[in-house]
């Protein structure tokens, strides 16, 4: 064996078993309980699970090359909403049947055994990579994936995760801009707002291009016409009745999503309101019943195909060994104008 040979074989141990070794001495347990760790399995303890996964970040770990993954790529969900979840998985499905994948989905909400968490449950799986169309992760979950080699994309129409994860999302102020200038162009000045939960980077994101370009034109919006909830039909026919009981009630509503705008379209009907005539409605996502409610829904289209495409290209890139830190992939938006909008009715 030639010098470097004997390196490279040294190197090969060290980073294989002495490094496991080395882990498993300082937190103090064996060597197989740090494999169990890594690989995603039961039979360790919580505390001790915390312990090695600390040590495995701390130390920056990677397991071997040599190991090899599965041929597959996981899509994380986190509650699994049919039109979403059904065009994100169209996407991610046309990029990889290119390279002979399958695609497999998880959905986080209620799956979660004792003391192991998603990630950790994957793996055992050890898909190519993985896509989280979710900002519920944390930075130590990134890290046993990271230590795993299995990459990690976020995918999350919600906003930006807060940490360095490569991201896939869509251009919301761009949405908002478009949908409050339809409305101000149709003449419409007392327009009201339905955002989404102030914590999604998404829902400020429209509510403040709302603001700014109807400051900028100035009709400054009325904050008292500025509701905030989820982005539920509930919460939209809920506070849809609460802004159009008003004395001065709106001519139009922007909402926060496309369940939201349903629910504003019940609100409007249980009140014998006829929309458009008396109350115009923006929706956002473009969901496929938009096109099918009376009249068709005016909404903001999110190309949540084309985000499940982009993302599945990004974390085969990452698996292939290309450096993608802090990328950020942010498709357009598109407004889709149908027939619940119309300029306001004239006293």
């Amino acid at each position: 064996m030639t010098a470097n040979g004997a390196d490279a074989a040294r190197r090969g141990r060290r980073r294989g078993e002495l490094t496991v070794a080395a882990i498993a001495r300082l937190a103090g347990v064996s060597a197989p309980t740090v494999s169990r760790v890594l690989n995603g399995r039961s039979g360790v303890a919580m505390e001790t699970r915390r312990q090695v996964e600390a040590l495995l970040r701390e130390h920056g770990y990677r397991r071997p090359d040599s190991i090899a993954p599965s041929a597959a790529i996981e899509v994380v969900f986190y509650g699994l909403e049919g039109h979403l979840a059904i065009a994100i998985m169209r996407g991610v499905e046309q990029v990889v049947r290119e390279h002979e994948l399958a695609v497999g989905f998880t959905d986080v909400v209620g799956r979660a055994a004792a003391g192991r968490s998603w990630a950790e449950q994957l793996l055992a799986r050890r898909p190519v990579g993985v896509i989280a169309v979710h900002s519920a992760f944390t930075m130590e979950q990134h890290a046993l994936l990271a230590a795993s080699r299995i990459p990690l994309v976020a995918l999350d129409p919600t906003g930006e995760p807060q940490h360095t994860t490569p991201s896939v999302g869509a251009a919301n102020w761009n949405g908002g801009v478009a949908a409050t200038r339809h409305l101000l162009d149709l003449g419409h000045r007392r327009i009201a707002v339905i955002s989404g939960p102030a914590r999604y980077l998404c829902a400020r994101a429209r509510l403040e291009a709302a603001r700014a370009v109807m400051d900028t034109t100035g009709v400054p919006l009325d904050e008292r016409l500025v509701r905030t909830g989820r982005f539920f039909f509930e919460d939209g026919l809920e506070l849809g009745r609460e802004l159009l009981s008003l004395p001065d009630r709106p001519t139009a509503i922007l909402c926060g999503d496309d369940l939201q705008a349903l629910g504003v379209y019940e609100a409007a009907r249980q009140l014998g309101l006829t929309i458009p005539d008396d109350l115009s409605v923006i929706g956002f996502d473009d969901m496929e019943c938009t096109r099918w409610c009376g009249p068709p829904m005016t909404t903001v289209r999110q190309p949540f195909d084309e985000m499940g495409a982009a993302a599945a290209r990004l974390v085969l890139s990452l698996a292939a060994g290309d450096a993608h830190e802090q990328a950020r992939i942010e498709l357009a938006t598109t407004l889709v104008v149908r027939g619940s909008t119309a300029p306001p009715r004239k006293n």
